[in-house]
Order: structure tokens, then sequence, then C-alpha cells
């Protein structure tokens, strides 16, 4: 491998080679393709090998290796994405971006983002013990509307795969190698059983887990974020039901639910840093005021297949979710209400509430002019209803708002030779927005009375894109893709401190239109694969958060963000598998709305470059290792104080099989990297929440297939 990492990156890949090598004899593996996989998220069951855009496949064994390392979803996905943003370690992820926007989360198709009053909660929607795979869609993507300006990540669970009954049980605990305070150590265990009878098939999974405090590298607390919300000292469980019959060979039903509950423990409080002399915010045993911070979803799906619908693929989802994500209890200036309490002495803390109905209606005709044109079409509906209270005095911070958006859309693929593949496609989004008269809260000059309003839009985007292939092991492809999205409306709405204002003139309430261009190529020459893109992400009204006495603010500005993104793999002797990933973005915006972008987007906007190297290796027939390095290059901003100073984290992971079940054993932050996070450096200039990130930990677990 020629690609040169980073001076931090190079020795210690050297220091773990080093360490490994000598220890262990090597054995055979087989590679795995993953180019003939078909990715359900396009909705035309496309081929990775034959997508314009880069698509990304998350298999059940990489989710295995970083459930090792941590159970945090954002840093799962973090581990995994360069381009996603370095994960906050905490329950709110505020800030965490994908290519520097919004990505769209889902749980087999169903919507998880909250767009309307995004809390940042979207990312804890589901305990990844459920999930199958993930697939990924880079880049603005109109495909399952609303949301994904920056991209698609559809977390699809575990489903039945046998006759036969099968189960699985896994256990693990973790600790921080430099403290032995029982309050610091996190449990976990799960178990799903799977099968079917005659034309039923069914599975059931659970899992629970409590996590303990955090630590730094030095054996200190990391600070708790009471306010938003902590993954750390926490409980939370994950219930999955699927249900399916078989009428024939060719169409099946099936219906499930997931059940996700985490609350906090409420058993610490935050004892603030100090941001100019590099003290990071810490925790002590105490208790807050209030209720504790919770996210509670359940997402609920009928879905009906039938793959010979007079010669078509028919697909009918129905689905529900219901999301309630609370948060803690302040004093904050924005809650102060003289009429209830003196002035800031009024404790209070906010709960977003939001319910979404809809459906998706999917048709496919595959052999279209002698196998040659494939079409898809469909027609999407989703009633989104949400609103954010204020719940120890029961007062409305967001109203109730309603968006309600009818899509009708066509995807067509045509081949007219076999080394061109040509993508196009149309999506009419035909939406409104609802919203009663509502007053907002006295801290905005005094309270004020806002008209409320439906206001409409419909809007035609459009996609394009092909492939080439002049070779059997070199692929171009380019790609044009536009995605609709609405700005943070509860943010925009609570916030109107000027009277005489009408939701429906109000301009800060028009969506997110972003256009995504993107090129690029692949080759797969075995034993490499390489895949490098470059793509461009403007939006001439986008949604830019800025912080802004402690509290984030929406600012709507014209945006252009660029970047490249790499990725190597390379299959060692059929026995080890490595793989080094790269992502460099930049990201500018109008900040004297000139019509010209002129300043750099801020850590709440966009992530750092990064890289991150893999060594997948198994050495006998029992025992096998993975081994990640993850470096985030220096970052600097307009302003002085966001000024990031990068790190390197190395993580490693040891399996061994025992004549029944497997054991494994992990470390996280082997090296017990000192850092600060990059959210707390680039995004925020207080000391509130000037968090460092986890030191050393590790992880030993069991598991049984049975």
């Amino acid at each position: 491998m020629q690609t040169k990492l980073a001076g931090k990156v190079k020795p210690a890949l050297s220091l773990i080679t080093i360490t490994l090598i000598p220890l262990f004899p090597c054995y055979a593996e087989e590679s795995v393709e993953l180019d003939e996989m078909t990715i359900t998220s396009t909705r035309t069951d496309t081929r990775v090998e034959d997508s314009p855009q880069v698509v990304t496949v998350i298999n059940r064994e990489q989710i295995e290796q970083q459930l090792s390392f941590t159970t945090d979803n954002s840093q799962i996905l973090s581990n995994l994405l360069p381009a996603f943003t370095p994960g906050r370690q905490k329950l709110t992820g505020a800030g965490e971006t994908f290519r520097g926007r919004s990505p769209l989360f889902l749980i087999d198709g169903v919507p998880q983002s909250n767009p309307l009053r995004d809390g940042g909660r979207d990312g804890h929607t589901i305990d990844m013990s459920m999930i199958e795979r993930i697939e990924v869609l880079h880049g603005a993507s109109a495909i399952h509307g609303l949301g994904a300006t920056g991209g698609i990540i559809n977390f699809i669970t575990k489903r039945p795969d046998s006759n036969e009954v099968k189960q699985h049980a896994g256990v693990q605990i973790t600790s921080p190698t430099n403290n032995s305070d029982s309050d610091a150590l996190s449990y976990k265990g799960n178990y799903h059983i799977s099968g079917a009878h005659e034309k039923w098939e069914y599975l059931l999974g659970a899992s629970y887990e409590n996590q303990g405090v955090f630590l730094d590298s030095d054996g200190t607390e990391i600070g708790i974020d009471n306010t938003q919300g902590d993954i750390m000292n926490s409980k939370s469980y994950d219930l999955l039901a699927k249900l399916g019959y078989w009428f024939d060979d060719h169409q099946n039903l099936e219906f499930s639910v997931n059940r996700y509950n985490l609350e906090g423990q409420h058993d610490y409080v935050a004892v603030t840093g100090d941001r100019e002399n590099g003290v990071p915010t810490t925790s002590i045993r105490g208790t807050q005021v209030g209720i504790a911070p919770h996210n509670r979803v359940l997402t609920t799906s009928l879905q009906y297949r039938n793959d010979n619908f007079w010669g078509m693929d028919l697909n009918i989802q129905a689905y529900r979710q219901e999301f309630e994500a609370l948060y803690g209890a302040t004093n904050s200036g924005t809650f102060q209400d003289i009429n209830l309490a003196p002035i800031d002495t009024l404790y209070d803390q906010s709960q977003n509430e939001s319910t979404k109905n809809g459906a998706k209606l999917t048709l496919s005709k595959h052999d279209l002019l002698d196998n040659h044109l494939k079409l898809t079409g469909g027609l999407d509906y989703i009633e989104d209803s949400t609103e954010q209270s204020l719940v120890l005095t029961n007062r409305s911070w967001v109203p109730e708002t309603t968006f309600k958006n009818l899509a009708p859309f066509l995807q067509a693929e045509v081949t007219p030779w076999e080394f061109l593949i040509l993508h196009a496609g149309v999506r009419h989004e035909i939406a409104k927005l609802e919203v009663d008269d509502f007053t907002t809260l006295p801290t905005y000059n005094g309270g004020q009375q806002v008209q409320g309003g439906k206001p409409d839009y419909e809007e035609t985007l459009y996609n394009a894109g092909f492939v080439v292939k002049p070779t059997q092991w070199l692929s171009l492809f380019a790609n044009y893709s536009e995605g609709f999205g609405m700005p943070d409306v509860g943010r925009v709405l609570r916030a109107i401190d000027q009277p005489d204002q009408n939701v429906d003139d109000f301009l800060n309430l028009q969506p997110v239109l972003t256009e995504n261009r993107e090129v690029g190529f692949r080759v797969n020459m075995q034993p490499v694969d390489f895949e490098l893109s470059y793509y461009e992400s403007d939006s001439d009204l986008g949604s830019r958060l800025e912080f802004n006495n402690g509290v984030y603010e929406t600012r709507r500005e014209k945006t252009e963000i660029s970047g490249w993104e790499a990725k190597l793999g390379y299959q060692v002797m059929n026995n080890h598998h490595l793989t080094l990933s790269y992502a460099r973005i930049e990201g500018e915006f109008d900040s004297d709305q000139d019509g010209n972008v002129d300043s750099k987007l801020d850590g709440a906007n966009i992530p750092p470059n990064r890289i991150i190297a893999a060594w997948n290796a198994n050495w006998t027939p029992k025992l096998s290792s993975y081994l990640q390095v993850n470096h985030a290059y220096d970052r600097s901003f307009d302003e002085p104080e966001f000024e990031f100073d990068g790190y390197t984290l190395v993580d490693a992971a040891f399996g061994y099989k025992l004549p029944k079940g497997q054991v494994q054993l992990a470390f996280a932050n082997l090296l017990n990297e000192d850092y600060f996070l990059y959210f707390s450096q680039s995004a925020r200039n207080d000391s509130n929440q000037y968090y460092k990130g986890r030191g050393r930990t590790m992880t030993l677990g069991y598991s049984l297939d049975f």
C-alpha cells in the first residue's frame, strides 16, 4: 500500500503490526464480493457496480466488529464512513453531518429523521444488534423524499433466513483500563430467535444495555450532558418482532414492530470546564433537576411484496413512527418568565414529539425492450406532525406543525450496450406545511403573536447518471441528483422575535433544495479494488447552524460544499484484507447575502478531513483479529477559537471460536489517546460542553448461535 498516512497514523500502525505479527500463524480466508449485492435503498434494486453514485454497504460482520468497540450508533457510522462527522459520544448528535449535510435515517425504509424540529436524536432509534446490514447512499437524493440532502442511511433489520429454528445469544462487559470504579462498567445482552412453519415465518429479538460513566485517558469522568442527553450513565432496551406470511413463492406479507427506549439514570451532574485554559468539562455524583432525558421510539411497518405482479415487481409499504425525545432541565434564559418565577430561577425542560404516518408504492418492470430497459415508478405519501413542549411548566415552545407530502416518481435504467448503463429519474414533490396561530416565549422580545398559515410548495426534482465499463475491471460513473428538505422549522418558528409575522410569508420556511454532482471511477482487479469520486453539493438557500448566546440558530444562506472520497481494498494471501478510506471536504456559505460564498463552514456543519485504515485477518480456523486506525486531520476555520487539533484513534479486537460459541476481546482507543471531541473544539465556543473523548476501554464478550 503506497498511500502515506499522517505522522501520527504511521507509528500507530507500525506499533500494532510489530505487536501482532509474531503471535499468530496465517490462515486462508475467502474474499467477500460486494459488487453483485443488490441495493434495496435505491428503490430500483441497483447493483453496487451499476450505481452512478457512491454506495457503501456495511455488512453484519462489520457491524459485529464495531459493536465490540462501541454500541454508539453514531460512532459506528463514523468509524466506517470518513465523510461522516466524528461521533459526539452523546445521545444528541447535533452537528453530526454526512458530506456536510443532513442524512436521512431509515429503518427498513421507514423515515427516522425529524427535519421539522431536528433535535439531533434520529441516530438513536434502534439498537445495532437488530441490524443485518446498513445501506448508505452518498449525496443528495429524493428517492425516499424529505430530508436526504446529505445522503441516505438505511438500517436493514434482521429477518428469518431458514426454515429451521435459529437462536443467537450474546453478552459483553466493557471497562476502562485506567480505573476500577464500578460506576464505569457497562453491560449488554441480546437474544434473537427466528424460524418458519409452513407459510409463516417469524423473528423475535431483544437487547438490554446498562452504560456506566465514561472516563477520559486520565481516568477522569467525562462531562455528562445533562441538557441535551447522554448515552453514558444510561439504560436502554430494544424489542424487535417480525411476522411474515407467504401466499406462494412470489408474494408475501410482513409485519414488523421495533420498540427502542434509552433513558438516563440521572446519577451525575456536569462540572463546567475552562475552554481558554484547556480544562475539560467533567462529572461528579449528583442528582439533576427534573426528569432524566430519554429517547422513546416505536416503528411499525406492514409490507407486501410480489415479484410476479403481471410480470412486474410490486412493493407496498404502510408505516407509522412515534418518536419522543426528552431533554434535560436547565434554567436557560430562553425559558425565563417573570410571571412564573423570579428571573434566572425557573427550570424547565423540552420534549420533542413527532408522529409519522406514511405509505410507499413501488412498481418495477425489468425486461422491457428485450431486457434493455428497466422502469420503476411509484407514489409516496407522508404526514409528519411535530411539536416541542416545555414539560415542567406545560408550555408550548414550538407549535404543532404538520407536514404533508405526496410525491409520484419514475426511474429509468437503460442498457443500450453491455458496457453502458444510463440512469434518469424524476420526482414531483407536492408539500404543504400547516401551522396554527401561536405565541412565542416571553424571552423572544416579550413574546410575539404569530399568525399561522398553510404554505405549500411544489418542486420537481431530477436525477441523471451513467456508468461506463470499458473493461471488466474498470467502470466510470457520473451522477447528478437533487435533494429536497425542510429547514429546522421548529427552531425557526420558536425564535421569531419581531411583530406581525405570518407563517405563509415567512421566507425562512422555504425548503432546502440541494444539487449534487459527482464523478468517479471503480477498479476491481482482484486482489485490489479501488474507488475514487469527486462531488459538489450546492444549495441557493441552505440551512446552517450558528451558535449564538448559548443556543443554536438556523441561518438560511447559500452554501457550497465539495469533496473527494476514496476507498482502497487489498486482499493479501487470501487470509488478510486491508482497507484504506479517505474523505476530504470543504464548505463555504454566503455570510453577507451578496450571492457569493465567502466564509468557511464550521464544525457544527462540516466534518474534518479523515482517513481510516483497517486490517481484517483470520489466523487459524478459530482465531481472528481486526485492527482499525482512524485519523482526523487538523482543520482551521474563520473563527480562531474554533481551531481543530486533530487526533488518531486505534482500536483492536480478537475473536476465538470455542467448541460452543465465540469469545471476543476488544480494546477501543488502544493507545489511550488524550483528545477533545471534534464538536467541542470546532462547534462550541463556551466551556459548558468542552468534552474530552473516551480513554482506552476493554470489552470482553461471548456469543452463541444454536
